[in-house]
């Protein structure tokens, strides 16, 4: 085999994808949307759910009757202060209730102050706010991206390494081809499968 055979064969070395990055990026915005998604679902979900609640939630006006009480200590943490007071309200339908209530600490007795109510008087909940909803919004928003971004990167790294792999082996076929006739071993010796005499 002369040189110029051998300058015609070529080598390719095996290297990165050119549309790694495109992969990266649209598995990015695939995160994105689905986060975008996610939290646009719950908070759709989250305001129906405040509206369906809100039609039972109502705010009266409860006059404490006795001198408040500090809530247990184990109940003081991970949440404002909240003591219980003694009070008395009237319910939507101007019945007389009285109770058990929240209250600042250190509400003095004879104090009115701002309570919700379900339909039947009793002190309840108050319905979520639209920061409430903002704040799940974002956070299930946000895991949702960190799941598909996580999950899709994870994607591509096994089809890169996959893809890695069958390049470096196709390489070092050709390579066992051409590297002979490269080196000159060939013309050192006789050509596999010839006959010098």
């Amino acid at each position: 085999m002369d040189h110029h055979k051998a300058s015609d064969q070529r080598v390719t070395l095996p290297g990165r994808g050119a549309g790694g990055h495109a992969a990266l990026t649209l598995v990015l915005m695939i995160a994105l949307i689905c986060g975008a998604v996610a939290a646009g679902n719950l908070w759709n979900a989250g305001a129906e759910a405040d509206r369906e609640l809100a039609a039972h939630r109502h705010r009266v006006q409860a006059t404490t009757t006795g001198p408040t009480k500090d809530p247990p200590v184990a109940t003081r943490y991970g949440a404002p202060p909240r003591s219980v007071a003694p009070a008395v309200w009237e319910q939507p339908d101007n019945v007389r209730r009285s109770g058990t209530i929240h209250v600042p600490p250190r509400t003095p007795q004879g104090r009115t102050v701002t309570i919700w109510v379900d339909d039947t008087g009793t002190p309840a909940r108050p319905p979520g706010s639209a920061a409430d909803r903002a704040l799940t919004s974002l956070s299930g928003g946000s895991v949702a991206t960190a799941a598909v971004g996580a999950i899709g990167a994870g994607a591509l790294v096994l089809v890169r390494r996959r893809t890695q792999a069958r390049r470096l082996a196709a390489w070092e076929q050709e390579w066992e081809q051409v590297e002979p006739v490269w080196s000159g071993r060939l013309r050192r010796g006789s050509a596999p499968g010839g006959d010098d005499e």
